[in-house]
């Protein structure tokens, strides 16, 4: 299968989110705070560009879930609307760095004028940068690929998915691998290291940057990336 066809399968296979309390970016819209009806479009639009760009990565990056301050309205995993926006440039990051293609927000201005910003998002690319990796060599994803909430908090929350919700991303997976097969995957916490063990996939375990971690996954990633260059 061409690469095409590979990102095709891939992009097709986003659309098949379980019902309950889990938002689709990519073909739901949120109408509360998103700015306009075409926002699903703009972050399928904004995926692919980010996707097109890491046809050769190296380093598939896998997570637990999306975030309602991350991938929700920009479209990629561990990915803030304020890092496209280009306003975390203070912390040395731009949106350069994830894909050439101008970047549009999808949220309403009035409900954060920067855009959200993800403190692991914001870890994981000052990583990138710290370490002197290529972004375009690393694809970010997660294991469950579409962002569950609290349905009493509403979209602008966060909850973790179920076992049984994470292996609802395996096909997803799938996809990703043969859209990027000479790509290792490293597992971000233990929801995502759950699925690859599910999987018979044999990966390192990279602990999660949220509440206090941030120190030690920069240690492991750059220790897995330089046993892998040796």
């Amino acid at each position: 299968m061409c690469s095409a066809d590979s990102m095709h399968a891939f992009m097709k296979l986003l659309k098949n989110s379980p019902a309950g309390a889990v938002f689709n970016p990519w073909h739901h819209r949120d109408p509360l705070h998103d700015a306009a009806a075409e926002a699903p479009i703009i972050r399928r639009e904004q995926l692919a560009s980010y996707m097109a760009e890491r046809q050769k990565a190296t380093v598939i990056l896998l997570a637990e879930a999306l975030g309602y301050q991350g991938g929700h309205f920009s479209g990629i995993p561990m990915t803030s609307e304020r890092l496209l926006l280009g306003h975390l440039r203070h912390k040395g990051l731009g949106p350069e760095m994830v894909f050439a293609p101008a970047p549009r927000r999808t949220s309403r201005e009035d409900v954060k004028a920067d855009g959200f910003t993800e403190p692991t998002a914001t870890i994981v690319w000052g990583a990138m940068r710290e370490l002197g990796i290529d972004p375009r060599g690393v694809i970010l994803w997660n294991a469950f690929p579409w962002h569950p909430y609290k349905p009493d908090k509403g979209f602008l929350s966060n909850r973790t998915p179920t076992d049984e919700e994470v292996m609802l991303g395996r096909p997803v997976l799938l996809a990703l691998t043969a859209y990027a097969p000479q790509a290792r995957i490293l597992a971000v916490g233990q929801k995502s290291a759950a699925l690859l063990a599910a999987m018979g996939i044999t990966a390192p375990a990279l602990r999660h940057p949220a509440n206090g971690g941030a120190g030690l996954f920069r240690t492991q990633f750059a220790k897995v990336l330089k046993k892998g260059r040796g």
